[in-house]
């Protein structure tokens, strides 16, 4: 009988170029050598990139593994496959390349085909001048944007952020992006590995190469036509010290501030929690878990009622599919 309980998933780091030691020193993460380590990826079924259940009955199970067994415990009454959220940490030691992803019916073409790929960004740490690249400066169009980048001036042509912890940041498929140096962030995506890079800062590796760049595939499937993109205005939940930070078709995040206690009904979905700040608690009919800073679980869909006591100066992100997927945009 699959457990309507909390599952615990080891994390899969990757050591890209940009990344650093944040993800040990202030998440607290066990990780696998020096580094650099770029991204945690906390919760994802991606191909051969899987999570595997840390503890527990089905501990070495990938949650692939689960959803195929158990499509309806896992998924509930909004099956897709493969699971259809990436829930990760990003160390920025450096700045990221500048880049697009492509939306659904796009990616559905490619070879091998993929879904797009939105996503959104929780500031957890910004260094003094920290930037979020995000979106085109206003006016700018394709011609211009090729110009910039065939001239150097790609960092000219970018709506440039100046965040704060606990800023969040919605970026559509189409949008064209990148996350500055300096910061610690928490991302909810499609599980899509769906990138095209327009400008990566001239850099090389150790063996003095660049990494490819994807500038006619980028320039077809930016939206040039989107709004300028802004910090998320977050909305007040009917629950005590909840916040909608966004809503869209293929995801809402919510946050909670403690010290608060967040009641979850089941409603036939499954829900990632992730904690960037403090410490909780978790209690339901048949058992009890501890969630502590930089530590992620899912809750399957057929999860019974779950109580969660948040500590006090401790923040509760939580992800999943919304009801109705049709007609929604970025809260804002």
């Amino acid at each position: 009988m699959f457990p309507q309980s909390p599952l615990r998933f080891h994390p899969l780091f990757r050591p890209y170029l940009w990344g650093g030691e944040r993800l040990g020193k202030l998440m607290g993460k066990s990780l696998p050598g020096p580094g650099p380590w770029a991204e945690s990826w906390e919760v994802v079924d991606h191909g051969a990139d899987q999570s595997v259940v840390a503890d527990g009955p089905w501990e070495g199970w990938t949650l692939r593994n689960l959803i195929d067994a158990f499509p309806d415990e896992v998924l509930g009454n909004q099956q897709s496959k493969p699971f259809p959220l990436l829930l990760k940490y990003l160390d920025c030691h450096q700045v990221l390349s500048v880049q697009v992803h492509p939306d659904d019916p796009y990616a559905s073409r490619m070879d091998p085909p993929d879904r797009g790929k939105t996503e959104a960004w929780y500031v957890v740490h910004a260094e003094p001048g920290a930037k979020i690249y995000a979106g085109l400066q206003q006016g700018i169009d394709r011609a211009q944007l090729a110009d910039a980048i065939a001239n150097g001036a790609t960092e000219q042509a970018l709506q440039v952020l100046h965040p704060n912890p606990g800023d969040c940041v919605f970026i559509p498929a189409g949008t064209v992006h990148a996350l500055g140096s300096g910061l610690l962030v928490v991302e909810i995506q499609q599980s899509s590995d769906s990138t095209f890079r327009l400008y990566d800062w001239n850099r090389v590796d150790g063996h003095g190469n660049s990494r490819p760049l994807h500038v006619d595939q980028a320039l077809e499937v930016i939206n040039f036509e989107a709004p300028a993109v802004q910090f998320a205005r977050p909305e007040p939940l009917p629950q005590p010290a909840g916040q909608r930070l966004v809503r869209c078709q293929h995801f809402e995040w919510l946050r909670w501030h403690g010290p608060c206690t967040v009641s979850l009904e089941a409603e036939g979905r499954f829900r990632l929690l992730t904690l960037p700040e403090g410490q909780a608690h978790l209690h339901w009919m048949a058992g009890s878990m501890s969630i502590d800073l930089g530590q992620s679980v899912l809750l399957p869909a057929c999860h019974l009622p779950t109580r969660i006591e948040l500590a006090p100066d401790s923040t509760l992100l939580l992800a999943q599919l919304p009801n109705d997927p049709t007609g929604y945009d970025a809260f804002a």
